[in-house]
């Protein structure tokens, strides 16, 4: 889809050729012009035809005047960010049977930034249709989206940005509804190497051999019971000098998760081809980098592979010697996401990183406690879990900070190893994070739990691409920041330990 941003008000956009003229209107809204499309929207607004309440539609077919074939209003509110994502998606979501090649959206007049990365992000979110592995794929009929703006040339970095997260979120997307028959952990390490010679990425892909050979024990074992072999992917994008320390993101790629011998119910498992969402959200933000060139560094870490029940599969009770020298025991093998992360964050040290992020499906705790709406957050340090927030807020995929006081982690206690995989069910995605910050101490580190957000069941199923749009604008707000490759000594709690919006 190729967006463009135009500098347009409703009289000019009265003269634009296109299927679809969509006219955002907020409270208070004025038109005031006498062009046939200020006149439509007034008289609307004046017979209460349409309300400017979020996601209120009026449609109007060949109106005179209007060189546009339909015309649409909707309401967008208040006219934030939020309100104008939620309008546009509405519209986008209505055009998508009617063949439309071309839209024209005109946001009102004083929209900011946030409204422009709301109306690009809202239609290609909206616009979106899976046709990898369809016999008679449906065509992508909308090809052209014209966002028109008071001013284009003031909100061009905001446009640049958000076509730049769209394509991202849109790469990660498409990953997450590949068949896990499609979407293996080879398949993972290929779309790496794509991107890396695309775009003059750093590209690493080792198997099976070497990660025995590095000493990655947790992760292999994960491995053992899937006939496909194990991929570690490691990405580099050098945009900075090569004494600015990078940021690490880490991406947990279970491509297929049965729960291992720990075996999940049938019900809706196709869905753990999900698993590997954090993966996908790293691979995405790459892509995203790839468009937008930023002065930074970042490296991005994916374990990936399979967990799968069979006679080589690992199996509760075992003990396992993970890269950091730490034993683990194997309480439940559905708990198999930190048996591979924690290895990678133990592979993150040797970067000397600002700070390493991990994205992982980790917890159905984490779906109990906040839903589909946010994000699970946990962090070691106030500023990165500061950041990321107001990160998650301005991108529209927010976040929410949950404590990691010491005693979460008195469960994972054992009499045969260092630490256990598992406690008890209480405060799941709490123990997780305790599990995880015991392979996380020697830098800044933040924890961001997807289980809830990487994807849609129901009608709607399908995955959402998140969380790019917030790794992409946290890792937007580094540039020029430089920190020197020197690690520090995380805090031993993890910061404050109340939850933060």
């Amino acid at each position: 889809m190729d967006f463009e941003l135009k500098t347009l008000d409703l009289a000019g956009a009265a003269a634009e050729k296109c299927d679809v003229l969509l006219v955002v209107v907020t409270e208070g809204f004025q038109a005031k012009g006498r062009d046939p499309v200020s006149r439509l929207v007034s008289a609307a607004l004046a017979a209460r035809d349409l309300e400017p309440k979020p996601g209120k539609m009026l449609h109007a077919y060949r109106p005179e005047g209007v060189a546009a074939t339909r015309v649409m209003f909707v309401g967008a509110g208040d006219g934030s960010g939020k309100r104008v994502h939620a309008a546009v998606q509405a519209a986008a979501g209505a055009l998508r049977s009617a063949a439309a090649k071309k839209l024209v959206i005109v946001l009102p007049a004083g929209s900011g930034d946030a409204a422009v990365r709301a109306a690009v992000c809202g239609t290609a979110e909206s616009s979106y249709v899976y046709v990898a592995t369809k016999s008679k794929p449906e065509g992508r009929e909308l090809k052209k989206v014209v966002i028109g703006v008071a001013d284009a040339a003031a909100h061009r970095q905001a446009f640049q940005r958000a076509r730049s997260a769209a394509v991202g979120i849109e790469f990660a997307r498409e990953l997450g509804n590949l068949p896990p028959n499609y979407a293996t952990p080879t398949r993972l390490g290929e779309e790496a190497q794509r991107l890396g010679k695309a775009h003059g990425f750093a590209v690493e892909v080792m198997g099976p051999k070497e990660v025995a050979r590095i000493g990655m024990g947790s992760f292999a074992s994960v491995a053992k019971g899937s006939a496909e072999p194990l991929r570690f992917i490691v990405m580099r994008y050098d945009g900075a000098g090569k004494g600015e320390a990078p940021v690490v993101l880490v991406g947990k790629g279970i491509t297929f998760d049965t729960g291992g011998i720990s075996i999940k119910p049938s019900a809706e498992m196709d869905e753990m081809k999900y698993d590997m969402g954090g993966a996908a959200s790293v691979l995405g933000t790459f892509r995203a980098l790839a468009e937008l060139k930023p002065k930074l560094n970042v490296v991005g870490l994916i374990p990936s592979c399979e967990n799968m029940p069979d006679g080589s599969a690992y199996k509760p009770g075992d003990i396992l010697t993970s890269l950091s020298g730490q034993t683990i025991e194997v309480l439940n093998t559905d708990a198999e996401g930190r048996l591979i992360l924690c290895d990678a964050l133990t592979y993150a040290e040797r970067f000397k990183p600002r700070a390493v992020i991990d994205i992982a499906t980790l917890t159905g705790a984490c779906v109990v406690a906040l839903g589909g709406v946010r994000s699970g957050m946990f962090a070691t340090d106030d500023d990165l879990a500061d950041q990321l927030l107001a990160a998650g807020d301005a991108a529209l995929d927010p976040c929410w900070r949950l404590p990691m006081d010491d005693e979460y982690a008195e469960g994972l206690k054992t009499n045969f190893a260092d630490v256990a995989n598992v406690a008890g069910r209480a405060a799941g995605a709490v123990v997780a994070a305790k599990f995880l910050h015991r392979f996380a101490q020697n830098y800044p580190w933040a924890h961001l739990d997807i289980a809830g957000t990487a994807w849609k069941g129901g009608a709607s199923k399908g995955s959402t691409g998140r969380p790019v749009g917030l790794l992409l604008e946290f890792l937007l707000a580094q540039e020029g920041r430089a920190v020197t490759a020197t690690p520090r000594k995380a805090a031993a709690k993890g910061g404050r330990s109340r939850a933060k919006a």
